[in-house]
Parts: C-alpha cells; structure tokens; sequence
C-alpha cells in the first residue's frame, strides 16, 4: 500500500479485521515516502503516528529502511514467526531516490517522464535504457 491510501477508510475497516480474526498469514507494506499524487502525506491529511495506530489495532509492526533489500528481507523472516496477528511493515522510503530531479518532488508522482527525462534518470541510476531493455528482455 501507500501511505496515502491511509485516509482511505476501507484500509481501516481492514485492518481491523484483519487483526479481529487474528489473520497471522497476512503481511502488508506500506511504501512510507510521505508523497502522494496531491503532495505531502502530512499536508493533505496527516495520517501520522502510523506505528501507534497499526498497534492499536493489534498489528505487529515492523519499521524498516525500505531501500535496505536485506532489512526488508529481514523484516518479512520475522513477520513470517509472528503468530495470532497481522504484520505491517512500514517501509520509509524516498521517492525517485537516486535521480536528482526526482527526488522528494511529489509532482513526479503519477507523471511519466519525458524521453530524454527517462533517459537522464537511467543514467543517474547507473544503467542506460538500452542496457535496461536488454535485462527486460531476459
């Protein structure tokens, strides 16, 4: 999920369900930028302490840098040990980490870049779109 889909109210008629019959085979990820298509998480609708919210409603609940591949490995070994409740694992993350007009901008949010946009941020990421086509295509 995102963090914006957090006003959503059918997220929480979930939640609480999910946690009501103790469904323990379920984890979820919430992408925790505070970026959504209309801005900041925090200036359309605040939705923090979200930790505290998710315990409350008896999550197990699992912070996590969700750039870090092996801490998020990590945090889905210890959801899978987690018995008579779901897991949630917040996962903070930077949008459009690594390409430098990106980054942190909500108005990419939703919005394809440009030919030479999407050509300028391959490289920025340290591949080319050729060299990306070609590990698509195997």
């Amino acid at each position: 999920m995102s963090d914006g889909e957090q006003q959503e109210g059918s997220v929480w008629e979930a939640a609480m369900s999910a946690a009501h019959y103790k469904l323990d085979n379920i984890c979820a990820t919430i992408d925790y930028n505070d970026i959504q298509i209309d801005g900041k998480v925090q200036t359309v609708m605040g939705i923090a302490p979200l930790a505290e919210k998710y315990r409350s409603f008896g999550w197990h609940v699992i912070e996590v840098n969700g750039h870090d591949i092996p801490a998020l490995i990590r945090a889905y070994d210890e959801a899978r040990t987690v018995k008579g409740k779901p897991t949630i694992v917040l996962a903070r993350t930077l949008m459009g980490k690594g390409v430098s007009f990106m980054t942190d901008d909500y108005h990419w949010h939703g919005k394809p870049p440009k030919k030479d946009e999407g050509e300028r941020a391959l490289v920025e990421l340290g591949t080319t779109y050729d060299a990306w086509k070609k590990r698509m295509q195997s």
